[in-house]
């Protein structure tokens, strides 16, 4: 009878971590969106995703750049290193994004995917307008 409480209250002490943990994640995205608020066009949350796995990160739009970040990740695209901008229903391996939409970036030949809301791919749409290899007046343009 011990060894089962005491199994049950490590499962509940595991749930509790993984629970307070993404929580932390979450605050820490917070604060990351509030700081690049002031100098970017358009700032959301989305999902980098990275192969099966999907990281939250804090994706934000400025005038010459596109920045995703979390606590563990700061990374970035110059504008004009973007070979083509697209925005789709499913991932380029086909899998499907169940109320998503994905922000699909392609530079030097690899492909970079986001997933975002749809009410926040509306507005990337709008601020980063989908383009292609050599039309790159139109990304210019929008920011």
């Amino acid at each position: 009878m011990l060894a089962t409480m005491t199994l049950v209250g490590l499962a509940v002490l595991a749930v509790l971590v993984m629970v307070f943990l993404k929580m932390r994640r979450t605050d820490h995205l917070t604060a990351m969106m509030d700081k690049r608020r002031a100098s970017s066009t358009l700032v959301t949350r989305a999902d980098y995703v990275e192969g099966r796995e999907q990281i939250p990160v804090a994706l934000s739009l400025t005038p010459d750049t596109i920045y995703y970040e979390n606590p563990d990740m700061e990374a970035s695209f110059e504008l004009s290193r973007i070979d083509e901008i697209e925005y789709s229903d499913d991932l380029a391996t086909g899998r499907d994004v169940h109320g998503c939409r994905v922000l699909r970036l392609r530079s030097h030949g690899a492909a970079f995917e986001f997933l975002l809301d749809k009410k926040d791919c509306d507005k990337w749409m709008a601020a980063l307008p989908p383009h292609t290899y050599g039309d790159q007046s139109t990304a210019a343009r929008a920011v």
